[in-house]
């Protein structure tokens, strides 16, 4: 069983394979000019999908073919070079350009996950009897296109997070005349209302103690693109422990439904040659 599908596996690791540097397949540092043939990078990007995929271990992925010494120095290789943040902005330079960003309609929420093993990321849960969990502020467009995210412990609130968070929309570029930001009741607050004219964003806050559903407002993207990204097991039950390697497979996980989203929106205006037969 495919860990992705082909239409959506081979144009991500086509543009992540542009981004590499080139690499000899013999170490000529070695004394004897001789060495283990180096493990290509299409076999440890096909691993570290199923990491994320399907949040198992890197030992448990580990076959004859790649060992998890290997995903874990090349992992953090490509870290250093940045090429999982490079992929992530060029699926949404892709997106903006073909479909267009809703950026004058921004949703941020705050949401909780497990972390057992601890790390620079993670807090007392106070969902989960104060176990250790992890918190991420999302952001969203208009459609639920994942534009950022900051990581915290569970034990903090969304309201001090809105600000960090916030501050990812300069490195979108050009922005908007008029933003509105849609919240939830935890940010309803005089503290947040000054924050976002100070900014000169608009905010569509839900009230609290007033039931409304999430349909009201334009919020529910946010919720959906939530369960986008925890459909990847490595982010619903995260054992990293560095927010670095974190930060990666966020990175690539929303890479994938960039692109997902991509593909499925221009299927019915655009023609190429490995076009999927039908709409995904």
């Amino acid at each position: 069983m495919p860990v992705l599908p082909s239409w959506l596996t081979e144009p991500l690791w086509d543009q992540f394979a542009a981004l590499l540097p080139s690499r000899p397949v013999f170490d000529p540092a070695h004394p004897l000019g001789c060495h283990r043939r180096r493990i290509s990078d299409r076999t440890v990007f096909g691993k570290l999908l199923q990491a994320l995929r399907f949040g198992c271990s890197y030992q448990a992925i580990a076959d004859a073919t790649c060992s998890a010494t290997t995903i874990r120095a090349r992992r953090d290789e490509w870290i250093r070079l940045g090429i999982f943040a490079q992929l992530k902005q060029i699926a949404l330079d892709a997106y903006d350009r073909i479909v267009g960003l809703v950026l004058d309609q921004i949703a941020i929420d705050g949401t909780i996950t497990k972390a057992p093993g601890g790390g620079e990321a993670a807090g007392r849960s106070p969902v989960d009897r104060g176990k250790q969990g992890m918190k991420r502020s999302g952001m969203t467009d208009g459609y639920g296109i994942p534009l950022g995210r900051i990581l915290a412990g569970a034990n903090r609130h969304d309201s001090p997070l809105l600000a960090p968070t916030l501050d990812l929309l300069e490195e979108l570029g050009p922005l908007p005349d008029e933003i509105t930001v849609h919240l939830d009741a935890g940010y309803d607050s005089t503290t947040t209302r000054t924050l976002l004219n100070e900014r000169g964003l608009h905010g569509q806050i839900a009230r609290k103690g007033i039931k409304a559903p999430i349909q009201a407002t334009q919020r529910w993207h946010i919720e959906r693109t939530h369960a986008w990204q925890n459909a990847f097991h490595r982010l619903t039950r995260c054992y990293e422990r560095r927010a670095t390697v974190i930060d990666a497979f966020f990175d690539l996980a929303d890479t994938v439904i960039t692109l997902r989203s991509l593909i499925r929106r221009a299927w019915a205006t655009h023609r190429w040659d490995t076009r999927p037969q039908r709409r995904r």
